[in-house]
């Protein structure tokens, strides 16, 4: 996994800045409520999507939180006290405290299917009846578009996926949680070029692939003599999907 306090300086950079922000607030706030008062970011990183929750529904108090340092003191600079460091898999908050919950780009990253039952389960239970869970599903997937990149790149050993939308699916159910929608927004700014994967996995970007492994001096060979060396391929297309938290069933009286 990426070291994401050395990431927080240029995270935003690399992956798209406002557009895709923009994007993804827009995606998340299409499948929560417009009742919804209160939501939380689980996994907020820099702020940069957080802040525009907060400044497209002004009744709506957002709260985020991250465990990386480094992303939180950032994301605080965007939305000043409301961030809070802390683990996902272990939310400092009350029972039912927010109308919606939010994680964008966090469960692809968990280690295991343990540590997603984890989130899955404190989104769930901080989470009030009525209210909704969005979260972005499949999103190593999303990445492939079918170009001469991935072509190279399929080469790799892949990583064990967290975040298959069938499994999210499953895990919610376990925690109570019901399909309520879905949503698809363009990862701008992300669509590879040649040269920034070639420099990519010379960083270790991709966590299968030794930087200095034999397997990645032969991609990088195969890279290098791709054409248009800095001309991006098609942007990733990544998808949502919202769960509602039932109210609970109302007690029939007993008969006497």
């Amino acid at each position: 996994m990426l070291d994401y306090e050395e990431e927080a300086r240029h995270y935003d950079d690399l992956r798209g800045g406002e557009p895709r922000a923009a994007a993804a607030a827009d995606a998340v706030l299409g499948l929560i409520p417009g009742q919804a008062r209160t939501l939380l970011d689980a996994a907020c990183g820099t702020g940069l999507v957080t802040r525009r929750f907060a400044a497209a529904r002004p009744g709506l108090a957002v709260t985020g939180v991250d465990l990386a340092s480094a992303m939180t003191r950032l994301a605080a600079t965007r939305l000043p006290g409301r961030i809070v460091r802390a683990d996902t898999r272990r939310l400092p908050f009350a029972d039912a405290r927010f109308d919606a919950v939010v994680t964008v780009w966090l469960l692809h990253l968990l280690n295991g299917p343990d540590e997603a039952e984890a989130v899955l389960a404190e989104c769930a239970r901080v989470l009030r009846p009525g209210g909704v869970y969005v979260t972005t599903v499949d999103k190593a997937a999303a990445h492939n578009v079918g170009s001469d990149i991935d072509a190279v790149l399929a080469a790799r050993p892949r990583s064990p996926v967290r975040d298959a939308a069938a499994d999210v699916e499953a895990c919610a159910a376990r925690h109570g949680l019901v399909p309520a929608g879905q949503a698809r927004f363009r990862g701008h700014g992300q669509g590879r070029s040649p040269r920034r994967t070639l420099a990519d996995l010379r960083r270790g970007w991709f966590v299968t692939i030794p930087p200095d492994s034999p397997l990645a001096d032969r991609m990088a060979s195969r890279l290098a003599a791709l054409p248009d060396q800095d001309r991006p391929r098609p942007d990733p297309v990544f998808t949502l999907r919202a769960f509602r938290k039932p109210p609970p069933r109302p007690t029939l009286p007993h008969p006497r």
